[in-house]
């Protein structure tokens, strides 16, 4: 693997920047009003549209009627402000208007709908742009409240990898790094993780394996809490530098695996590409991304066969095609944004480690400087893989 590595950073060199279209998920807030006989709640929609519903007694009202009651002091207001009113339309209402009653609570509650704005391809999680609390949140407790993605299928609890060395001590290189197969986040570990699409993992030690080993993750320190192991970096997910994407063009799926790096350095972070869908490659810069041995790195991702399942495609090695899927998958692809601001990518077969084809084709579009394919088991642009610059859309194609 490192020498497949070494290949993606001999293609560094090109790039240029589009708009990035950032998703805010923000949260509806809910205030609760009371009638003098009866309880109310007030929904003010904070972001996107949102049907609102007031019910009493398991059944609707209208939305004027609670503004109405609000405003003739009808109804009282128990919180801190008053609610405003600025619902979507009402739905038609009922043929028979039911009376309020005199004296029951009412239970009200809010229905959301889809929003007009364009969802994110994948969901991401409400905290990822929240600062990490080192220090303070337990290592059995796996951080998905601030951005980390869970990988069930690796059996570590959540975690993408786990290394325990034999000491560590700032500033002295690691010795006598296990890596535990199973089990969650202990004392003196470093335990790394994935990130949704489109963000990469921001936590790795200064200080790295004796024997050129790759350290990565959160720490678990001696008190048993995370800490960070790259505090510049306080929050543990960040978007890449973008414009590089993968386009889903065929009847089935493919999983695009990224390698684990800096830690195991296993193919185990998962883009699941499906029929229509569109999605972000994470393009890391150079200038702020992991250093090994004084070079710079890129990111490397396996591209596995048509309708391979992400448990057997985003592992070291699959149980069903041990040939074909994970470490053997049949293509690779490196990416990475050079210090020049120039964005390179490269795809290449996995070899010599694996002899699998690839069953669909591959083509990279879009504001580049040459053409490089993989068209029919054939690339286009060089004998063993092509390079191209840019900006960069990749177009996954039916064969």
């Amino acid at each position: 693997m490192k020498g497949i590595a070494q290949v993606a950073l001999a293609a560094t060199l090109i790039a240029g920047a589009v708009a990035d279209s950032h998703h805010h998920h923000r949260h509806l807030h809910v205030k609760r009003a009371e009638k003098r006989d009866a309880d109310v709640t007030v929904t003010s929609v904070v972001a996107g549209p949102t049907v609102v519903e007031y019910v009493l007694d398991d059944k609707k009202i209208d939305s004027s009627k609670a503004e109405e009651g609000l405003s003739d002091g009808h109804y009282v207001v128990v919180g801190e402000t008053t609610p405003t009113f600025n619902p979507p339309p009402p739905p038609p209402p009922p043929s028979t208007t039911a009376a309020i009653p005199s004296a029951a609570d009412a239970q009200f509650y809010e229905k959301k709908t889809s929003s007009t704005a364009a969802p994110s391809p994948t969901p991401v999680a409400a905290g990822i742009d929240s600062d990490f609390p080192s220090g303070k949140i337990p290592c059995s407790t796996f951080p998905s409240e601030y951005g980390a993605l869970a990988i069930p299928w690796l059996n570590t609890e959540g975690w993408t990898s786990l290394q325990q060395p034999g000491t560590y001590t700032p500033g002295v290189s690691m010795n006598n790094i296990v890596a535990p197969i199973s089990g969650g986040c202990k004392t003196g570990m470093f335990c790394s993780y994935a990130c949704p699409v489109g963000y990469q993992k921001t936590q790795w030690p200064a200080t790295q394996g004796a024997t050129g080993q790759s350290v990565g993750g959160l720490y678990c320190n001696s008190a048993g809490f995370l800490e960070l192991t790259r505090p510049s970096h306080p929050r543990i997910c960040e978007r890449g530098v973008g414009n590089v994407f993968v386009q889903n063009k065929m009847s089935g799926k493919s999983c695009v695996c990224r390698t684990d790096y800096p830690a195991s350095e296993n193919m185990v972070i998962p883009i699941e590409t499906m029929p229509g869908g569109k999605y972000e490659l994470t393009n890391p810069a150079s200038n702020d991304y992991y250093v090994w041995q004084g070079k710079p790195t890129t990111a490397q991702y396996y591209v596995n066969k048509l309708n391979v399942d992400l448990d057997q495609a985003c592992v070291w090695t699959s149980t069903k095609y041990p040939g074909a899927a994970g470490n053997w998958a049949p293509v690779n692809i490196g990416l990475g944004q050079d210090a020049f601001g120039i964005t390179w990518i490269s795809i290449f077969p996995n070899a010599p480690t694996s002899q699998a084809s690839l069953d669909f084709n591959i083509e990279i579009t879009g504001d580049v400087n040459s053409k490089c394919a993989l068209k029919n088991g054939q690339y286009t642009g060089g004998l063993n893989g092509c390079t191209v610059s840019h900006l960069i859309f990749i177009y996954t194609y039916l064969t």
